[in-house]
């Protein structure tokens, strides 16, 4: 089931879903919540390394995730150009807690989608921290945008059953600030990289 405005606001009131700052009421839809860029950006830059490893056969010391992408910070109300096929991480401005049985769909809100920025994302039952923004720019036109403008727009989908959000280990806790990937730390890619290893007789 899809939360409506009403239920949206209910379970705000009751504590149940929390949203900081919540600006304005009107960031709330009939079905929908509009969440703001936040003020903290990782950009993807070309590095020195001809590319990332994301698995852990060969060389994973020079080519590590944090070797590609830069930090860089604006104020609200300062603007960010998104340059075309540019994947920028970024935060929402609110900090949420979604209830053990929500989960959280986002996207673009249509406005920037007809710009070209693209964005998918899911959020798990019982999340909490600033919500992460795998920002791409699709268009061939870079795309100034806004800091704190309601760039993204969430809807609510209510389970059946509650969920554990820490029933397994998790790499993105709590984040305030845009975290750079983990995909080197997945427990798959360790049983990947055992079987690429004896393959190739590196035992």
């Amino acid at each position: 089931m899809i939360l409506n405005k009403n239920k949206i606001l209910e379970k705000i009131e009751n504590k149940e879903l929390i949203i900081r700052p919540l600006l304005e009421v009107e960031q709330i839809g009939e079905v929908s919540l509009d969440l703001r860029l936040g003020y903290d950006f990782l950009v993807s830059i070309q590095g020195r390394r001809p590319f990332i490893n994301a698995s852990l056969n060969g060389d994973t010391e020079n080519s590590q995730v944090n070797d590609f992408f830069q930090d860089t910070r604006r104020r609200i109300g300062e603007t960010f150009i998104l340059h075309p096929n540019q994947t920028v991480l970024a935060t929402t401005l609110e900090y949420i807690k979604l209830p053990s049985n929500v989960i959280m769909n986002i996207g673009i809100r249509s406005s920037y989608a007809r710009l070209g920025i693209y964005l998918n994302t899911t959020v798990q039952p019982g999340y909490c921290g600033c919500v992460s923004l795998e920002l791409i720019n699709t268009s061939k036109t870079p795309v100034n945008l806004c800091v704190g403008a309601p760039l993204i727009q969430a809807q609510f989908q209510q389970l059946e059953e509650k969920q554990n959000y820490f029933s397994k280990p998790r790499k993105y806790i709590c984040q305030v600030r845009p975290q750079l990937s983990g995909i080197n730390t997945d427990p798959e890619l360790r049983i990947l990289n055992r079987i690429w290893e004896s393959t190739n007789h590196f035992d």
